[in-house]
């Protein structure tokens, strides 16, 4: 794909447009791509980067410096090529949503895939409220883009912004919902599957991969059932409780 832009919304996250004909092949929100950053040795391995928003024939990602592989995604210019693999695994399935309340729930850098889910739901009929978590203010990004799809509640582990404390936090203030979709780090995560037992919940979740297409079994969570599911593959995501988090 060709990168349009790329730009830094926040110390040391990016947001990358990236535009190709592979755009026409994102069926679901919450399905990643495999980014291979350079054509050399090192880093070898493929970046999982999630899709935030797929349009035409454009897909944005949002992602953060970790390492040497997303430190050369940052330093990318306008017009540069870059060799994409995907769009891989399976994501939301947006017709559970259809006619009801749906609460989507972002923690940090799990926050960009709620942002095509969002969209895909507007157009299904389903009614959207966002709960959005961050460590402190200075962490926020694409306040405004959720805002304007849907009542977005913030919150900040310092209070720096929002509510006080997790996104758990904030689940009374989001008020009745049917379903609920999120994606953030595991504690996040088991928090949730915890505090909404009875709810219908979908989760997103994140792993390091190796190949991303499900050959080398790198990312694989237990079931409840003591087999495997691969996050790349089978995922990442799971209906609460299909696996062991």
């Amino acid at each position: 794909m060709t990168i349009k832009s790329n730009r830094e919304l926040i110390s040391g996250i990016f947001e990358m447009v990236l535009t190709g004909e592979l755009a026409k092949n994102v069926k679901e929100p919450g399905t990643f791509l495999a980014i291979k950053v350079c054509q050399g040795f090192s880093p070898y391995l493929r970046r999982p980067i999630s899709i935030c928003k797929n349009e035409d024939n454009e897909i944005t990602i949002i992602y953060r410096i970790q390492g040497l592989g997303t430190q050369i995604m940052s330093e990318k210019k306008s017009g540069e090529k870059i060799d994409v693999l995907g769009p891989l695994g399976h994501g939301f399935n947006v017709g559970l949503a259809k006619n009801k309340k749906a609460l989507l729930i972002g923690g940090g850098i799990g926050t960009p895939p709620m942002y095509e889910l969002s969209r895909r739901l507007q157009g299904n009929a389903a009614k959207v409220t966002h709960i959005l978590g961050f460590r402190d203010k200075s962490q926020i990004f694409y306040k405004d883009e959720f805002i304007a799809l849907g009542k977005t509640i913030i919150t900040t582990e310092d209070g720096s912004e929002g509510i006080m404390g997790y996104v758990t936090d904030a689940l009374k203030e989001a008020g009745e919902f049917d379903i609920a979709y999120a994606c953030g780090p595991t504690p996040m995560l088991k928090a949730l599957c915890q505090a909404i037992p009875d709810k219908e919940l979908y989760i997103s979740i994140e792993e390091r991969m190796a190949c991303a297409i499900g050959a080398c079994y790198g990312c694989v969570c237990h079931t409840e059932q003591g087999g495997y599911k691969r996050v790349c593959k089978d995922g990442p995501v799971f209906r609460a409780g299909e696996v062991i988090l």
